[in-house]
């Protein structure tokens, strides 16, 4: 395939906008820069299911970004190219840098999301901050192993004051500009499963989050370089132009491919307990967000010393030190027994409650529906937390489970007979009927009643035994006939 020069991918969005000239990132960008993103979509498109994130860089200063190494087409970004492109943050001009990280996001959100819905723009205030920055940078495809390691390579890079925000309130804010400050803010996770006008809810959310901290920086008149990025990848269900190819896959299961492995507890040589999740975040008193994904699967910043295993009762400890400010500890407990059932003839494993432990003070305890399986298997459902929309559930026991709220999603856990360090075979909580099949099923249901009701009535009907002869008298039937 024929190499594209580097300024090509530019030269084609300069005609697509109708300037004929290359845009360079150090320029500002037309109106509707969603534009930009949907040209680059169209060569990243083949690589993006492989495990690709965007990336977008604006700064306060001129010229940040040389265009010479502009992307070609379809180009994903590794690691080693993603770290020369940010040599310039960096540099001693401005020193502070602001980490806006998302669980899931893909290319396909800024065209999809933005077309499908009409006025309503969830990039609203990122668009906008890349029309007026001085000098931006658009990476639609950047390896997600890279942006998976992203926050510990910034962190190794320089000696930074780290912040933390994980409760998105900037009016608190403080920036000591005498040193360099590393800002990470964890943006809300987009849970799977739920509907597209949710996920459209959270994104507005996020974009409002990024345009307020961005404001608030420029009115203190603090020079800075951000990054907007994603863990992984996020799967967009389209409606229309695709419903023939998700018809064709009702009856498959779809998994996302695990980027980070399970937690698991080994003792000795034998691993007797695995948990996996695709996002695990907790909120404390509805305003205090904790996401909790990164420090348990990926940096694996996590003490699971604490953990017990046995063929009867296993529990799972996950304990975190200062997960986020105003939290000095924080231990999640699973606990798990293995019983045998004279009903079914085997044994069953359950996860009985679940118990969240603050700063070593009272515990919330929640009681769990419907997670079972087979001793021989794991656990996997799509959705479990405290929402009632949740096809598992964990219900509030005592008075201070009731002022935490936890969203799991992609949840798989396993307590007993794990073999080789890997998951069995999966026991789903989703049954067999679904809501769509239960309609189904019932309108089948009356149509047929009403059509063997009309065949009943038309079954019934009978001729006159005696009819009227126009020419002669008329015919009369006593009543007593």
């Amino acid at each position: 395939m024929a190499r594209l020069c580097p300024a090509a991918p530019l030269l084609l969005l300069g005609a697509l906008l109708g300037t004929g000239t290359p845009l360079r990132p150090g320029s500002p960008l037309p109106p509707g820069p969603l534009l930009l993103l949907g040209s680059l979509l169209l060569p990243a498109r083949p690589a993006l299911a492989g495990g690709h994130v965007p990336a977008l860089l604006w700064s306060t200063a001129r010229s940040q970004w040389n265009p010479e190494p502009a992307l070609h087409e379809g180009h994903i970004v590794s690691a080693q190219e993603l770290a020369v492109l940010l040599q310039p943050v960096f540099s001693p001009s401005p020193r502070n840098l602001v980490l806006f990280l998302q669980e899931t996001l893909s290319i396909d959100d800024f065209t999809y999301y933005s077309e499908s819905y009409g006025n309503k723009n969830p990039f609203q205030n990122v668009q906008e901050i890349l029309q007026s920055s001085p000098s931006s940078l658009v990476l639609p495809a950047v390896d997600s192993k890279a942006t998976t390691q992203l926050l510990s390579f910034l962190q190794e890079s320089g000696d930074w004051n780290l912040t933390n925000m994980t409760n998105l309130d900037v009016s608190h804010l403080e920036v000591n500009t005498s040193k360099p400050n590393l800002l990470v803010v964890q943006l809300q996770p987009l849970v799977s499963g739920l509907s597209e006008i949710s996920t459209l809810e959270a994104m507005a959310e996020n974009d409002k989050i990024i345009g307020r901290l961005t404001m608030d920086l420029e009115e203190r008149g603090i020079h800075f370089s951000a990054i907007y990025t994603a863990v992984r990848p996020s799967r967009i269900s389209r409606r229309t132009e695709t419903m023939w190819n998700l018809r064709r896959q009702l009856m498959a299961t779809e998994e996302d491919s695990s980027s980070y492995p399970p937690v698991n507890v080994t003792i000795g040589n034998n691993t007797c307990i695995l948990f996996y999740a695709g996002n695990f975040s907790l909120k404390a008193n509805s305003s205090v967000f904790i996401d909790l994904t990164n420090a348990t699967f990926v940096i694996q910043n996590v003490d699971v010393s604490s953990s017990v295993c046995s063929d009867v009762n296993t529990t799972l400890s996950l304990k975190y030190t200062k997960p986020v400010n105003g939290i000095n500890s924080l231990e999640i407990r699973f606990i798990m027994t293995n019983k045998f059932y004279e009903g079914s003839a085997r044994y069953w494993s359950t996860l009985d409650s679940v118990e969240i432990e603050q700063d070593e003070g009272k515990i919330a305890t929640f009681n769990v529906s419907v997670i079972s399986a087979p001793a021989e298997y794991s656990f996997h459902c799509q959705l479990v937390g405290t929402s009632t929309l949740y096809p598992a559930r964990l219900i509030p026991s005592n008075s201070e489970a009731s002022n935490w709220d936890v969203f799991i999603s992609s949840f798989q856990l396993q307590g007993f007979n794990v073999e080789n360090g890997q998951f069995s075979y999966a026991s789903d909580c989703t049954g067999f009927f679904s809501p769509g099949i239960w309609m189904g099923l019932v309108t089948s249901a009356v149509l047929l009643w009403i059509l063997a009701y009309g065949v009943h009535m038309i079954m019934q009907l009978t001729a006159n035994s005696r009819f009227d002869d126009p020419k002669g008298p008329a015919l009369s039937v006593p009543q007593t006939e």
